[in-house]
């Protein structure tokens, strides 16, 4: 099931404070960029991120999910608009990346 183009938009709004936030579609999904690096995806309208190691400081317990069948596991992201946190934690992110 492709992604929507209102989920992306929630989502894009909800990060925006990180930076200049972008995306990428992609076979019905969405590739998501913070100041032009690649961070995650929305994959079936579910937020996921790059599994880095400095997500696990990040987010005590995450929740991994595959994007698609055969892809690396990534970390999922419950209901975005409850996670207060999430702009500062992409940006870190992206600073490792």
């Amino acid at each position: 099931m492709p992604s929507s183009e209102s989920y992306l938009s929630s989502v894009i709004d909800l990060l925006s404070p990180a930076g200049k936030m972008a995306s990428r579609r992609m076979m019905g999904e969405y590739l998501l960029y913070l100041d032009g690096k690649l961070f995650g995806g929305i994959y079936d309208d579910r937020l996921l991120l790059k599994n880095i190691s400095v997500l696990k400081d990040l987010i005590p317990e995450p929740v991994y999910a595959l994007p698609y069948e055969g892809a690396k596991e990534m970390v999922l992201i419950h209901d975005p608009e409850r996670f207060p946190d999430l702009p500062d934690i992409v940006r870190t992110m992206c600073q490792h990346l």
